[in-house]
């Protein structure tokens, strides 16, 4: 998990929450969660939530983004395919545009280190395990059906 800031043309900031993983409302919890220690990802929620599904958290040196270099790979190619090229002229484009590119790369883009399949098919190999009792409140707050991806989050 990392979070990657933008900006509209106006100026406004945003931040999405980027998650590299199936849901756990589908897939299960995960062994642990990797995360740098900004405020955000050591926050009473992200603790609560590791205490209550059973998962880890593994938080990586301050300075060392190498050692989440899964994720840093990932934002670098939302910034290169989208942030990058595009002018966001309000959060509800921001918003739309995200998640065009989000869908676009879970249900189109081939991933060789997938076995040449795109993270939907491969996603849909893996047996599903029993929901978590937090399984509802994930679910609620993302489409049906769509795994990983960038959820936003407006900047106070």
């Amino acid at each position: 998990m990392d979070f990657v800031q933008d900006q509209t043309a106006d100026g406004r900031p945003f931040r999405m929450l980027v998650v590299l993983d199936e849901l756990t409302a589908i897939r299960g919890a995960p062994v642990h969660v990797r995360a740098d220690n900004g405020p955000e990802m050591i926050s009473k929620a992200v603790k609560a939530w590791c205490e209550e599904s059973g998962t880890g958290a593994l938080y990586i040196d301050p300075g060392s983004p190498w050692q989440n270099g899964i994720v840093e790979s990932f934002n670098g190619r939302l910034r290169d395919e989208l942030l990058s090229s595009e002018i966001f002229d309000t959060l509800a484009e921001a918003r739309y545009l995200i998640d065009r590119w989000r869908l676009f790369y879970n249900h189109q883009r081939i991933q060789r280190a997938l076995g040449k399949v795109t993270p939907a098919a491969f996603a849909a190999t893996c047996p599903a395990l029993p929901p978590l009792r937090l399984a509802a409140l994930a679910c609620a707050a993302a489409p049906p059906g769509m795994e990983g991806a960038a959820t936003m989050q407006q900047l106070s």
